[in-house]
């Protein structure tokens, strides 16, 4: 594709962009990995994932369309070396009592989705599929561990024994932490759990405000510790020294009075930082305006708060429609770029921006990359807006990144920093 033909940015400064694709007629991505050349994307309403050959990034190729299974999504994936993880879960946002998408982000999702009651009739497929991706092009189904329930939201894995999940299980109010043994990838198997109090409707506990989203979205772990995003209760820090047993460090909740949709926690341990993102979710920032905070995380029993990133503001994001604000962070995957001076995110409507952190007291953007409007509307829900919704990006040590969006396919861009 050359240069002319490649969509135009409302804005942009040092990111480049060098080449797109539509992922063979499925624009939609969620989590985006990238492994030995092939970028590997879970989709949020075309179902299941696809791989895009990406070895020439200026002529990306989808090469292979995995299905889910019925009723199910595929939205979040995890590659390392020959091993992927792929989560099993009802597709939320293809059930009539998700349509407004409120209801997704707010109250206890398990008594939605049917989890505090197990005689519910189920018709997804709930677990994680283990794929052998030797060949990327190809991947291989080798393992399923079901579990009960809602299915898995998103996982952390990079290699080793074990793995991590969040989990909607039958009995509980939201989405709980499990580590998972994968030391034989073809039979993994849950070792441990972790949940907030309240969260055991089985037990009879219940959340302290059942209208907030208590729920964990996935945890990124540093050593033996597990850095919980919990959504509207915060962030929550766990030792996993003993992976069979969770135990809680620290619970920091700042909303109210702030917005609450804790997404990302991610530790920068040689500088004792942890860059903590705000998740934007409802049209026109009716949730108000979401932030990326960084910690100093030299006490771990009592990280505090030092600074935000700036809001991007060179248009009116909120009037765009849409999602404006942060959604996830570039997770420093140990085979793409690991920084803890330059940080990656995408805004949604505002696209991906970077962020320049030597001075933790004072981040500052440094690029910023916002696609045009998107050539067609994946999104089958109703009323919505036919905007770019910036979701996740990957970025490889050679500076090449690769953002992914709800409706405009894989942004393939260059750094130039």
């Amino acid at each position: 594709m050359s240069s002319q033909d490649l969509p135009q940015p409302d804005y942009a400064y040092n990111l480049e962009i060098i080449g797109h694709t539509d992922q063979g007629g499925r624009p939609d991505g969620v989590q985006l990995m990238v492994n030995k050349g092939f970028a590997i994307t879970g989709h949020m309403f075309s179902d299941g994932f696809s791989v895009i050959d990406v070895r020439d990034p200026r002529n990306p190729k989808p090469v292979h369309y995995e299905p889910a299974a019925p009723n199910t999504w595929n939205i979040h994936l995890q590659t390392h070396e020959d091993l992927m993880l792929v989560i099993n879960a009802k597709n939320m946002f293809a059930a009539e009592e998700f349509q407004d998408e409120a209801e997704y982000y707010s109250g206890q999702i398990g008594e939605k989705v049917g989890t505090t009651d197990a005689s519910r009739k189920r018709n997804w497929k709930a677990g994680m599929s283990v794929y052998d991706i030797t060949n990327p092009a190809e991947p291989r189904e080798i393992a399923f561990m079901p579990v009960e329930g809602g299915g898995i939201h998103r996982l952390w894995y990079t290699g080793g024994a074990w793995a991590y999940a969040s989990v909607l299980l039958d009995g509980f109010t939201d989405y709980i932490f499990m580590t998972i043994d994968i030391s034989d990838p073809t039979n993994p198997m849950e070792a441990g759990r972790y949940w907030l109090p309240g969260m055991n409707a089985a037990a009879g506990e219940t959340p302290d405000d059942p209208s907030m989203r208590g729920g964990l979205h996935h945890a990124i772990i540093q050593g033996d510790t597990a850095y919980g995003a919990w959504r509207d209760a915060g962030m929550v820090i766990m030792d996993i020294a003993d992976r069979t047993n969770p135990n809680l460090i620290c619970h920091k909740n700042w909303s109210p009075p702030y917005g609450g949709g804790t997404h990302n926690c991610l530790p920068l341990p040689d500088r004792d930082l942890l860059i903590v993102l705000d998740e934007a979710v409802l049209d026109h920032a009716a949730d108000g305006i979401k932030y990326i905070w960084v910690f100093d995380n030299r006490e771990p029993t009592n990280p505090i708060s030092i600074a935000t990133f700036p809001t991007p503001d060179e248009a009116d994001y909120v009037a765009k429609g849409g999602h404006f604000g942060p959604h996830n962070l570039y997770e420093n995957r140990p085979d793409g770029l690991v920084s803890d001076q330059i940080i990656f995110s995408t805004y949604q409507n505002a696209g991906v921006r970077v962020h320049d952190i030597s001075n933790a007291h004072q981040p500052k953007e440094i690029a910023a990359f916002v696609p045009p409007e998107p050539a067609q509307l994946a999104d089958k829900r109703p009323n919505r807006n036919k905007v770019i919704q910036s979701c996740d990006v990957w970025v490889g040590s050679d500076g090449i990144v690769y953002s992914n969006d709800f409706n405009g396919g894989l942004y393939i861009l260059e750094y130039k920093g």
